[in-house]
């Protein structure tokens, strides 16, 4: 019975995690209308502090009700814990940023989304030696990465930003590690809270450097576009999605972690496929499929 619950627990937290994934995917649509209102760190500031909102009142209602251990949960644990999640987040988000002016979006999406094999490989260093079956499940992903995003269209040669997209796939490793460790030990929505509150305040700085972010500047949300994208990105994307992260992490493998969100690339080109019209070719859908197969059977590797 123990096995079964195990089981139970870990498809969930998988679901939980794909879900995640398809609200990432599908935020492309909305992160490609903001780009063109409002400049990458202030438009990063602004989903930012919108999840701070969501998540706090979040937070607020579940603590009166008694979830999540109360109010706030070992305070100590939950600031070094929320500070260092949100710190790397906000440094990989940057390279993303910076890195994907430099490369077509389909590079793009297969250099960031690398963290699915960096994972396991950090994870022999730390004494977490993912079984055989589960690196044939890797192998399998990247081969769809491949065909969804780089088959027929680019090499992978790597010139000028695209190293900056590398060190993304790094530091999104370093985060789905930073939540492997915090998230057994802390509410997830707290967690979630403080990590985006440090992603905030850094991109708010990084926006007044080097965007000389003002009021003025926040103007264009009154547009319906503009806003419509803040508040997907920020509520959804960020609020959501990454709440859903730090749960789904709880009691699983921190690679079949990285193999369900990875289907973020899946996501985003079936979105553009639905909303935007835009076609996929036999080798893109063979490797939305290669994907699917890659978590199915990471299920039944953790069976």
């Amino acid at each position: 019975m123990q096995t079964i619950r195990l089981d139970r627990t870990r498809l969930r937290n998988t679901l939980l995690l794909v879900l995640g994934s398809f609200l990432w995917g599908t935020a492309f649509v909305a992160q490609s209308v903001g780009s063109e209102y409002l400049p990458p760190f202030t438009f990063l500031a602004a989903r930012s502090w919108l999840a701070c909102a969501f998540l706090g009142g979040l937070a607020l209602f579940r603590g009166r009700r008694g979830a999540g251990g109360g109010f706030w949960q070992s305070p100590r644990v939950l600031r070094r814990g929320g500070a260092l999640c949100g710190c790397v987040l906000f440094a990989a988000s940057a390279a993303q940023q910076m890195g994907v002016g430099s490369t077509s979006t389909a590079k793009a999406g297969f250099l960031t989304a690398l963290y699915v094999v960096l994972v396991p490989v950090c994870g022999v260093f730390l004494g977490r030696r993912p079984r055989r079956w589960l690196w044939a499940c890797v192998a399998a992903c990247v081969a769809g990465l491949y065909l969804l995003c780089l088959a027929g269209h680019d090499t992978l040669a790597l010139t000028g930003g695209e190293w900056q997209l590398l060190l993304c796939a790094v530091l999104f490793t370093a985060q789905i590690l930073c939540v492997d460790r915090y998230s057994p030990r802390l509410d997830g929505v707290q967690l979630s809270l403080v990590q985006f509150f440090a992603v905030a305040v850094l991109s708010t700085a990084a926006a007044a450097l080097a965007e000389g972010l003002s009021p003025a500047a926040l103007a264009v949300l009154a547009q319906p576009a503009a806003l419509g994208a803040v508040l997907y990105c920020g509520i959804l994307s960020s609020g959501v999605a990454y709440t859903l992260q730090i749960v789904g992490q709880k009691d699983l493998d921190p690679t079949i972690a990285s193999l369900a969100m990875c289907l973020e690339s899946v996501w985003s080109a079936l979105a553009g496929w639905v909303v935007l019209g835009q076609g996929l070719t036999p080798f893109e859908l063979a490797g939305c499929a290669l994907m699917f197969a890659a978590i199915v059977g990471s299920q039944l590797a953790a069976r």
